[in-house]
């Protein structure tokens, strides 16, 4: 069974930084590629940034510069470094895979940037 469970959102202020970390199990963690996604109340869920299985990294351009994706292959984890918080990054943060070609999504973690 394919499990995405992210952790290490809350509450920060502008200018803060969070890590989010998303758990993986059930899939070959280290063939696949994984994401991060946000949905904003009221908004699509859009792209944030991914990393491929070779380590090729992606970013949205509202991220770029302040966001990191990383991974750890042998705890089976994927992070989120997010610095220089902004109200607009106010969010639902979801990891996202896919595996034998489905599509798996974690239950979000909340990100809200406020003071």
């Amino acid at each position: 069974q394919v499990q995405l469970v992210e952790s290490g959102g809350g509450l920060v202020q502008p200018g803060g930084s969070l890590r989010l970390t998303c758990a993986a199990s059930g899939i070959d963690f280290s063939a696949v590629n994984m994401g991060w996604y946000r949905q904003a109340p009221g908004k699509q869920r859009d792209f944030v940034a991914s990393l491929g299985s070779g380590g090729t990294t992606n970013y949205a351009d509202s991220v770029k510069g302040r966001f990191t994706i990383s991974r750890d292959n042998a705890k089976n984890m994927v992070y989120l470094q997010m610095s220089s918080l902004k109200p607009e990054d106010t969010a639902v943060y979801y990891c996202r895979t896919i595996f034998s070609s489905r599509l798996y999504w974690g239950q979000g973690t909340q990100v809200t940037v406020s003071s």
